[in-house]
């Protein structure tokens, strides 16, 4: 009776995030009224309630708390936001990464409406001038203090006021202990890029997200293909497990380094070094040259004993200053060589499908948790096993089970 309910009050899509999300409202309703079936206990915890009758608005709002089914393709926004992307209008483009970046139901469901028209368009591109029609993503990442903005700003200065190119930069910024907003360091720093009509600056606060990536930042990318940029960076807070994340959603992946040498390679961890295809050794000017210069061949010689990330291209090390416009000339050079390499090799098609992949598990954990965490019986019930796992009564484990147990109605 529910499922037709549901299928009379409900378009597709929304009817499979129903038949998803509240099928543990409903496995919850049948335990509840099965006297067959023994809760759960532990000693010291209190049993769960019977849980009640679920109708079918009740299901509905719920799953609403995901998704609002009312958006519809045609809304207004949605309209507004995709003519003016297309079009190439950066305010219109920062109000549709605002939205596919939002948690809010009614924004979630404009996002992806907007998303879908834009990859209509990209399709449409691809079919008529084939993989040349594709953008180049330039992953950047560092430890604090190498000089990722400094370097970010030369970089898109070289390729907007010299080689004639669109550049956006998306930035994942440090979240504000107070706000809980980005901090907006790298628009402070980059104002002469901020200023400039060929590029666009888009921060995003981490907002706690996992290895400084903030959920997004994969469809701001599309959003930024859809407005006609021909490169885009990606800029992390360079935290470890940021690097791995945006390697999986860029192109290129390049690693800058500050001058050191000695035992200071080893800060560098293995992995990170394997998963990039360019190594770029920051502020080799002045007193700090020499020391820039040892450094690119320390690496150089560490590299030999790494595997590489493809077989189609071999990572190379380089030292650049952004007060040495010859050296950011020669970085360009060699990032242009490896997509050239990348499209006529077929590594550039081979990444992307295998990032698409990637990050649709990705999201996937993301709105999992989401979810769970939404739940009305969750929500009554966790406050409790946390007071019980301060107490000492009961471990984490069995009462992230218990949560389990009652998400799934068992």
């Amino acid at each position: 009776m529910l499922t037709k309910t549901f299928t009379a009050t409900t378009g597709p899509a929304f009817t499979h995030l129903l038949n998803i999300v509240p099928a543990a409202l409903i496995s919850a309703r049948n335990f509840a009224s099965n006297p067959s079936k023994k809760a759960m206990s532990v000693p010291g915890v209190e049993k769960r309630e019977p849980i009640p009758e679920f109708d079918a608005s009740q299901l509905i709002d719920y799953a609403r708390l995901h998704w609002d089914d009312r958006v519809k393709a045609d809304d207004p926004t949605v309209v507004r936001l995709r003519d003016g992307i297309l079009a190439g209008s950066r305010s219109a483009l920062a109000s549709g990464i605002t939205l596919v970046e939002s948690r809010h139901p009614t924004k979630r469901a404009m996002g992806s409406h907007l998303l879908a028209d834009l990859l209509a368009a990209e399709r449409k591109r691809f079919r008529e001038k084939g993989p040349s029609s594709l953008i180049f993503r330039i992953g950047i990442s560092g430890s604090p203090g190498v000089g990722k903005s400094s370097f970010i700003e030369a970089l898109g200065n070289e390729l907007t006021n010299n080689q004639g190119k669109k550049v956006a930069v998306l930035t994942v910024d440090p979240s504000s202990a107070t706000t809980g907003g980005s901090v907006l360091g790298d628009l402070t720093r980059m104002q002469n890029l901020a200023r400039n009509p060929k590029a666009f600056i888009r921060q995003s606060p981490t907002s706690g997200s996992l290895g400084g990536v903030t959920r997004g930042i994969h469809e701001a990318i599309v959003l930024c293909e859809g407005a006609g940029y021909e490169v885009v960076i990606i800029e992390t807070v360079g935290v470890g497990q940021s690097e791995v994340s945006v390697s999986e959603m860029s192109d290129m992946f390049c690693l800058l380094l500050s001058p050191a040498h000695g035992d200071e390679l080893q800060g560098v961890k293995r992995g990170i070094m394997e998963q990039s295809d360019l190594l770029i050794v920051t502020k080799a000017d002045g007193e700090l040259e020499k020391k820039a210069r040892l450094t690119q061949t320390e690496y150089v010689s560490a590299l030999k004993y790494m595997r590489p990330r493809a077989e189609e291209w071999r990572p190379e090390v380089m030292s650049a200053s952004i007060y040495k416009p010859e050296t950011i000339q020669a970085v360009w050079k060699t990032m242009n060589r490896f997509w050239e390499t990348a499209f006529k090799t077929g590594l550039l098609l081979e990444r992307r499908n295998e990032q698409l992949t990637t990050w649709m598990w990705t999201h996937v954990q993301d709105e999992i948790m989401a979810v769970f965490k939404r739940h009305p019986e969750v929500l009554k019930k966790a406050p409790a096993l946390e007071r019980d796992i301060r107490h000492g009564k009961i471990t984490p484990g069995w009462a992230a089970e218990s949560l389990l147990r009652t998400f799934f109605g068992l």
